[in-house]
């Protein structure tokens, strides 16, 4: 094993005389990078025709999409479009039915204030007419119609608000009713009736009995009578105006009653224009509830009546009867007012109107 270590090796043959290695020759080195190059770039070549067929490719894939994308957008933006102008236009319904709904609200409430501020002027102007009933022609029961209609408006109204203000108008009707009945108005027509008839009442003068002042016609002498002056129709003529002259120089008069007096035509007119006045008195009177002024006069007019008129009329006797019965009516009530009810109705408009 050692003598096969120590035997000499083989050497190589000698390469011929002036060859090199093919590593050091520098054009086989350049052709062999050349035709790596020209390879490499046919091979980069490929590939990158391969990649920009593949890049067009997609790119018509992603053009396509891109159209396809574009397309589905224009087409939601459309719908879109759409979709909002309906929205757009339900908004603008909702917006005018909750417009309209406002707007009715405040009508109905509107008509409910209206309502209730209508029936507060009929209620005011139905008490101030009852008022003014009692007042100036002292009209109770016009006065009680009046207040009984303002609480019947309240009544039809039914609103809860009223109850205070019925309250109010039932106290007063109450007052009203409990006073006694005078019936002013059928007073009234009484009286003008007297006064309408006072232009055809006889006068007493004109129904005084006169003396016939008619001498005798003189009697035609018969037939075959002596008609000499001293016959004797002469005589009977003779002593008929003897006696008719005597008889004309005595007056027999009574005197246990006034005669009345004798007037001319223009004292008669204002006689009976006078009474007038006195009965117009006593008309105002009556209105006003004077008592006094309104008997004396009644008294007055009666007893003008009697001395001027004549008493055997059937109509002076329906005058006087008349006359009598209304001076014993009593007229002086005294009557309540009706500021309470004014004032609960004021109070309660000025506090609406507050609120």
């Amino acid at each position: 094993m050692n003598d096969e270590r120590a035997a000499p090796a083989p050497r190589a043959p000698a390469s011929p005389a002036g060859s090199r290695p093919v590593w050091r020759n520098p054009s086989l080195l350049l052709a062999v990078a050349l035709g790596l190059a020209a390879w490499q770039g046919v091979e980069t070549r490929l590939q990158l025709g391969e990649t920009q067929q593949e890049l067009a490719r997609r790119l018509a894939e992603s053009e396509s999409v891109v159209l396809e994308s574009r397309a589905l957008a224009k087409q939601s933006q459309e719908e879109l479009a759409v979709v909002l102008g309906r929205l757009g236009a339900l908004e603008a319904k909702i917006a005018e039915s909750q417009s309209q709904q406002a707007m009715l609200e405040e009508l109905y409430q509107g008509l409910a204030r209206s309502r209730d501020e209508w029936a507060l002027a009929e209620v005011e102007q139905g008490v101030t007419l009852a008022a003014q009933q009692l007042q100036l022609a002292g009209n109770v029961h016009g006065a009680v119609l009046a207040l009984q209609t303002a609480d019947a408006r309240l009544a039809g109204s039914s609103r809860p608000q009223f109850i205070s203000l019925r309250k109010v108008l039932g106290r007063d009707l109450d007052r009203l009713r409990a006073l006694p009945q005078v019936d002013v108005a059928g007073m009234n027509l009484r009286l003008e009736s007297v006064i309408n008839a006072i232009d055809t009442l006889p006068l007493a003068v004109e129904g005084r009995p006169r003396v016939n002042q008619t001498k005798p016609e003189a009697v035609a002498p018969a037939p075959g009578e002596n008609a000499s002056p001293l016959g004797l129709q002469f005589w009977q003529r003779l002593g008929g105006e003897f006696w008719n002259e005597l008889r004309g120089l005595v007056r027999i008069q009574r005197f246990d009653r006034e005669e009345p007096l004798l007037l001319a035509p223009g004292q008669a007119f204002f006689l009976r224009e006078n009474l007038k006045l006195r009965l117009l008195n006593a008309r105002l009177a009556l209105l006003a509830r004077d008592q006094w002024t309104f008997r004396n006069e009644l008294r007055h007019a009666q007893a003008w009546l009697d001395r001027h008129f004549d008493a055997r009329h059937a109509a002076l006797q329906t005058a006087q009867g008349a006359l009598q019965q209304l001076a014993s009516t009593e007229i002086n009530i005294e009557l309540p007012t009706l500021n309470e009810s004014l004032a609960a109705i004021k109070t309660f408009r000025l506090g609406r109107e507050n609120r």
